[in-house]
């Protein structure tokens, strides 16, 4: 039975802060607790202490990460489209889709639904084949040992047997199948839909460089995974891997403006060169072809690879994962030689993303909410949460296995292995209910999760239960807006997740934290294997989870650091691009004295610098001269480029010491 909900509870930090006491995370933060809890009048009180008392013996009693693991595989087959096989699991579930691409002279049936709607979109299904392959390269020994891996092989081929279908020409992908508007106005089983099955295409009239290459990254990782038991299916991903990648980098334009019905779901923030490096050393993993080496080396600033600086890694953001995986091929000595000064470049923005996670990293520190989980986002925020721990956890690997940590910016101490391994662990450990509200954050796992998760076919009676026809409108009157749990269970789901204070609502319609997307599990299955296995990979007696217990994680939230210099990030990997500041002018009003400082932005490299993006952290007042966007701020539309040695300014005022400043992003060309 659930536990009831603790919503009601504003931010939930007393109950945090004695849950941290429990488990000795610090005493200041308990004896304000203890102030804030003598206020609360005689019933309720008792019940406050009664449910810290909960997360305290939930935090100590640890997770059967086993059982987590099995689940989060379950989850694909509820998420399964095209007429599924006799050793379906999820019951609950029947055929679906099974005339997807009749209609353009294709057959497109199968894939997955990405969330909890009917569409197929490519790029985060591509996305989770690329997560779920990379989970089973590192840490398929892991699964096996825990039964799983039979079953993380049929999750990973449901994907990539559709990726075939879906490329029946060199130079053309089929994207997506359905579409976002004309499936959010319905709300009906995958069994009864009657939305819009249109297939939307790629090819040289209509390229789609992100989609064709995340796609190209999943069917070569995926050719890695099946390279020794199924050698000719092996080979067959990857030819398409590399047709997909020449399509992709000859005829290079962003996916969604050829897709467009993606753009209001999926739409492409960062670009397609990202998915281009990313593409490019996944084959070069796959295939030892040098040439794929060289890709990810001469792109390197051309496509941003070298020169992002960001701690986002998802399905639309692939520079994390491009870094670490370069600077793996440097610590295992995969690729030194004429490529070596790159790939330590490589592994310099590897290593702020991992020291940006931990709070080593100045002004580029990742956020966590006060109960210390990563937050990004209102909308899904778990997807970064199980998509950094994976990094983190593979990451730290590779660096223990070449003896080296993780080297931090600003004069902070080096991360080393066995604390990116126990960072990644307190992640997953408040997914699944390590956390204020003692709730995890898997559907079916621990004894309180969410009942009402955003999802038709969850939240509709089963077709093999009743197979009266559910119409467009009918879900929503019956099911969407009714009160109570689903009457299916989707079990492995991890669901979006709680806010920047760690609230939480368990409500159908609250689509924001309660629906769950595949890209959300596929990282987190690898986690959850390397934690219920241990780290056995490099053939070392002893595992990184050995270390952990004996690890005191400090929370950014309670941890001042020092801060970076005005030159910030710039300065610390000895970019081309420099950035000075001072006061220009000062004056004094209604008794506040305020600063106009101008910053000044140099390109001092020999080629042009192209979507420079500039981070600004504590910043009080306004700023003129560049323009607000996703990651930071940029230039002018007016100035798209910045020429070799030429120099842009811009000017902000407020009553303050002047703010940070750092280049987050750019590519040279």
């Amino acid at each position: 039975m659930p536990m009831p909900s603790l919503s009601f509870l504003p931010r939930l930090s007393s109950l945090w802060a004695l849950s941290a006491m429990a488990r000795g995370r610090g005493g200041g933060g308990s004896r304000g607790a203890a102030g804030r809890m003598a206020v609360v009048p005689g019933r309720l009180a008792l019940f406050v202490l009664a449910a810290a008392a909960q997360v305290a013996c939930a935090a100590a009693a640890g997770h059967d990460y086993g059982e987590a693991l099995s689940k989060s595989i379950l989850y694909f087959e509820a998420q399964r489209s095209g007429r599924l096989p006799g050793g379906q699991r999820v019951g609950w579930r029947a055929d679906s889709g099974l005339l997807d691409g009749k209609a353009n002279g294709v057959d497109l049936v199968g894939g997955y639904y990405d969330a909890g709607d009917n569409v197929k979109f490519g790029l985060p299904m591509a996305f989770t084949v690329t997560m779920m392959s990379w989970s089973v390269v590192e840490y398929g020994e892991q699964m096996a040992a825990a039964g799983e891996l039979g079953h993380a092989l049929e999750a990973l081929r449901w994907g990539t047997d559709y990726f075939v279908k879906a490329h029946p020409e060199a130079n053309v992908l089929y994207g997506e199948v359905g579409d976002g508007d004309s499936d959010h106005g319905c709300w009906q089983r995958p069994e009864d839909m009657t939305t819009s099955r249109q297939a939307y295409r790629l090819d040289p009239q209509h390229p789609g460089s992100e989609l064709a290459g995340e796609t190209a990254a999943a069917m070569a990782a995926a050719s890695l995974v099946f390279r020794s038991s199924d050698p000719g299916y092996a080979n067959q991903l990857l030819q398409h891997s590399k047709q997909l990648f020449d399509f992709a980098d000859k005829y290079r334009g962003r996916y969604d403006s050829s897709i467009t019905v993606a753009r209001k779901y999926y739409a492409s923030s960062s670009g397609y060169g990202d998915e281009l490096l990313w593409a490019a050393v996944w084959l070069y993993k796959a295939s030892g072809d040098g040439q794929y080496l060289d890709y990810l080396a001469n792109n390197a600033d051309a496509l941003g690879g070298t020169g992002w600086s960001i701690n986002e890694f998802g399905w639309d953001v692939k520079y994390p994962g491009v870094q670490v995986l370069a600077a793996m091929l440097l610590l295992r000595g995969k690729a030194g030689g004429a490529h070596a000064d790159v790939l330590r470049r490589y592994k310099q923005k590897a290593d702020l993303f991992a020291c940006s996670c931990l709070g080593r990293a100045g002004a580029t520190n990742v956020r966590r909410t006060p109960g210390g989980m990563i937050y990004l986002q209102s909308w899904n925020n778990v997807q970064f949460v199980t998509s950094a721990s994976f990094l983190l956890a593979a990451y730290g690997d590779h660096l223990a296995a070449a003896r080296q940590a993780a080297q931090c910016p600003s004069g902070a101490a080096a991360a080393q292995p066995a604390e990116l391994l126990a960072f990644a662990r307190s992640q997953v450990d408040y997914i699944l209910g390590s956390n204020p509200r003692a709730t995890s954050y898997m559907v079916g796992y621990g004894a309180t999760f969410p009942q009402q998760a955003h999802h038709r076919g969850a939240s509709i009676v089963s077709v093999k239960a009743d197979p009266s026809f559910v119409s467009c409108q009918g879900g929503f009157n019956s099911w969407y807006h009714r009160r109570g749990s689903n009457p299916n269970l989707l079990v492995g789901a991890t669901v979006g997740g709680p806010d920047e204070y760690d609230n939480f609502a368990d409500e159908r319609d609250n689509y924001e934290q309660t629906e769950a997307t595949t890209y959300n599990n596929a990282p987190l299955m690898g986690v959850l294997a390397r934690l219920h296995g241990g780290g056995r990979r490099f053939g070392r007696s002893s595992s990184l989870a050995d270390e952990v217990s004996a690890t005191t994680l400090k929370n950014d939230n309670q941890t001042s650091l020092p801060p970076p210099s005005l030159a910030a990030a710039a300065a610390e990997d000895a970019s081309p691009i420099e950035i000075e500041q001072k006061a220009t002018a000062s004056w004094t009003e209604r008794g506040k004295t305020y600063h106009r400082y101008a910053v000044t932005v140099t390109n001092r490299s020999p080629k042009t610098v192209h979507e420079l993006h500039i981070g600004i952290s504590k910043l009080s007042g306004k700023v003129w001269g560049v323009d607000k966007a996703r990651y930071g701020y940029v230039l002018p539309s007016w100035l798209p480029s910045l020429p070799a040695g030429k120099s842009a300014a811009f000017v902000y005022i407020q009553a303050a010491p002047p703010a940070h400043v750092w280049v987050t992003g750019y590519k040279i060309l």
